[in-house]
C-alpha cells in the first residue's frame, strides 16, 4: 500500500469513527421547543473531546488495517480458490 491509499484510508476510517462517537455522552436541552417540539442542538457538545477520541479509535483500527493489508494472513491471491 502506497501512501496515498494509506492516508485516504486513515480519512475514511476516521470519518466513519467519527459518526460513531458523536451520540456518545449528549445529552438534549430539557425545555423543547414550544412551536415545534424539537429540542435542537445537545448542551454540550464537547467536540474537543470527540475528535480526540475520534482520533485514538480511528488510529488503533488503521492500525490493524494496515497490518492485515501488508502482510499476507488474509489474501485472496494464495487462497484455495485462486489456482
Amino acid at each position: 500500500m502506497n501512501w496515498v491509499t494509506g492516508v485516504v484510508l486513515y480519512i475514511l476510517i476516521w470519518m466513519l469513527t467519527l459518526f460513531a462517537v458523536l451520540p456518545v455522552g449528549t445529552q438534549p436541552e430539557a425545555d423543547a421547543d414550544e412551536a415545534t417540539g424539537w429540542r435542537g442542538a445537545p448542551r454540550q457538545a464537547r467536540m474537543w473531546r470527540k475528535v480526540l477520541m475520534t482520533t485514538i479509535v480511528a488510529t488503533v483500527v488503521f492500525v490493524i488495517a494496515l497490518v492485515v493489508i501488508v502482510n499476507d494472513w488474509l489474501s485472496f491471491r494464495h487462497g484455495i480458490l485462486a489456482g
